[in-house]
C-alpha cells in the first residue's frame, strides 16, 4: 500500500511539475521573442521603446514597452515568477520522492561508490547549493568580462559538476542531477537577481528617480542564461526513458554536447527573431547537425552490440537469468519492498510477457544496463551476453 501510495504522490508531483514548467518556459521564450520583434517606426510616445503588433485567437494584441514608467502606475501589474518557483519546487518535490524516498534504489549504486543512501541525498542538496553559489559567483566577478569567456567557464563548471555526480551517484541519478543544478541556477536566477532587480527599477520609476542601468543589464545577462539552459535541461529531464544516454562512464561528454546544441538551437531561433538572415544564420544548423551525429557516436560507442555468443542458448537458461535478476520487481507479488505490483505493470513470469517486451529488455538489460535498478542483484557481463544472444537469435525454444 505504501508503494501504491508513492506512485500516486509521484504522479501527481510530475504532473505539476510539467504543467508549471510548460507556463514558465512559454513566457519565458515568448518575452524573448517579444523584445527580439520590438520596433519603432517614429510614431510612438517619446519614452516607449518599442511596440509588436500581435494576432491571436481572432483578436489583436498591441504591445508597448517602457523602459520609463508609463503615465501613471497601472493598478494590475503583472509579474511573471510564480511559473519559475513553482517548477522548481515541484522539481525538487520529485527529485526526493523518486531520489531520496528510494535512494538505496535509485540514488546509490553500491557498484560505483559503496555510500550510506543518507550521506547521498546530503551530497545531492549540497550540490545544488553549491551549484548557484559557484555560478552566481562567477558571475559577479566576471560580470565586466567577455560573454563568451563567462559562459565557456560556466560550461565548464557543470562539465565538471556532471563527471562528479558520475563517480558518486547511480549512472542515471549522476545525469538527472546536472539537470537539477541547472534548473536550480535557473530558477535561483529569478528569485535572487531578476525580480529583486526588478522591484527595485519599479520602485525608482514609481518615485521618478532614473534607475541604476546596471540592475538591468544584470537581470538581462542572467535572462539570456536561462534562455540558453532551457533546451538542455528539457533533454536531461527526458533522459531518464533513455539508457544509452548515461549508462556509461562518459557523461559529462554527453552533458557538453548537450549544451552545446541546445545553446546552438536557441541561438538561431533568437537571431532569426531579430531580423538576422543570411549566413550569419543558417551556418548554425550544418554545426547542429554534426553535433547530433557526434552524439550518437558517443552514445553508440557504449552499447554492448556484440551480445551474440557462438552456440544458442535456449529458453530455460534465459529464463534462468531473468528469474535471477528481473523477477523481483517484475512480478505479480515482487520481493522488491519498492514495489507492491509488478514495475511498470510489466511482470516477466510467463514467457509470452518475456517475449513480447524482448526489445526493451535488450535495450534496458542488454544494450546498457540500466537494469537491474543500480545493479541491484550483480548482474554479470556474461549474462548480460548470453540474454543478448537469446534475443537476438530469434528466442529459440527448448
Amino acid at each position: 500500500m505504501v508503494s501504491f501510495f508513492h506512485e500516486w504522490v509521484e504522479l501527481f508531483f510530475r504532473w505539476l511539475h510539467i504543467i508549471t514548467a510548460i507556463s514558465w518556459i512559454g513566457t519565458s521564450f515568448y518575452f524573448v521573442w517579444l523584445d527580439n520583434n520590438l520596433r519603432n517606426h517614429g510614431t510612438l510616445d517619446s519614452h516607449a521603446n518599442g511596440e509588436s503588433w500581435l494576432v491571436h485567437g481572432g483578436g489583436f494584441y498591441h504591445i508597448q514597452k517602457y523602459f520609463v514608467s508609463p503615465k501613471g502606475m497601472p493598478k494590475e501589474l503583472h509579474w511573471f515568477k510564480w511559473e519559475s518557483y513553482a517548477t522548481w519546487i515541484s522539481g525538487f518535490c520529485l527529485l526526493a520522492i523518486i531520489y531520496y524516498w528510494e535512494a538505496d534504489t535509485y540514488l546509490v549504486n553500491k557498484n560505483i561508490e559503496n555510500i550510506q543512501p543518507s550521506i547521498a541525498i546530503l551530497i545531492s542538496i549540497s550540490s545544488l547549493a553549491l551549484g548557484w553559489f559557484l555560478y552566481d559567483t562567477a558571475c559577479c566577478l566576471l560580470r565586466r568580462s567577455s560573454a563568451v569567456l563567462l559562459a565557456a567557464i560556466l560550461i565548464f563548471l557543470v562539465i565538471l559538476a556532471a563527471y562528479g555526480f558520475g563517480l558518486v551517484f547511480s549512472q542515471r541519478a549522476a545525469f538527472l542531477h546536472t539537470g537539477a543544478i541547472l534548473a536550480t541556477i535557473m530558477s535561483a536566477n529569478v528569485f535572487c537577481v531578476i525580480i529583486p532587480n526588478q522591484k527595485k527599477v519599479v520602485k525608482s520609476l514609481v518615485e521618478g528617480a532614473k534607475p541604476d542601468p546596471t540592475l538591468g543589464q544584470i537581470s538581462k545577462l542572467r535572462s539570456t542564461h536561462n534562455n540558453y539552459i532551457t533546451l538542455p535541461v528539457l533533454f536531461i529531464m527526458i533522459s531518464n526513458h533513455y539508457p544509452f544516454l548515461y549508462d556509461h562512464d562518459h557523461q559529462w561528454l554527453v552533458i557538453a554536447l548537450v549544451l552545446a546544441l541546445g545553446g546552438i538551437i536557441r541561438n538561431f531561433f533568437n537571431l532569426r527573431n531579430s531580423g538576422i538572415v543570411g549566413i550569419k544564420l543558417w551556418w548554425q544548423w550544418p554545426l547542429a547537425t554534426g553535433l547530433v551525429f557526434v552524439l550518437i557516436f558517443v552514445t553508440a560507442g557504449n552499447l554492448n552490440l556484440n551480445s551474440v555468443s557462438g552456440r544458442a542458448v535456449t529458453t530455460p537458461e534465459a529464463v534462468a537469468i531473468i528469474r535471477t535478476h528481473c523477477i523481483g520487481c517484475h512480478a505479480r507479488v515482487p520481493s522488491n519492498p519498492a514495489f507492491d505490483s509488478a514495475a511498470g505493470g510489466i511482470s516477466f513470469e510467463d514467457i509470452e510477457t518475456v517475449k513480447a517486451y524482448s526489445k526493451e529488455i535488450l535495450s534496458q538489460a542488454v544494450l546498457s544496463k540500466a537494469m537491474p535498478m543500480g545493479d541491484s542483484s550483480s548482474m554479470t557481463e556474461d549474462e548480460r551476453f548470453r540474454l543478448g544472444s537469446w534475443i537476438r537469435l530469434g528466442m529459440p525454444g527448448d
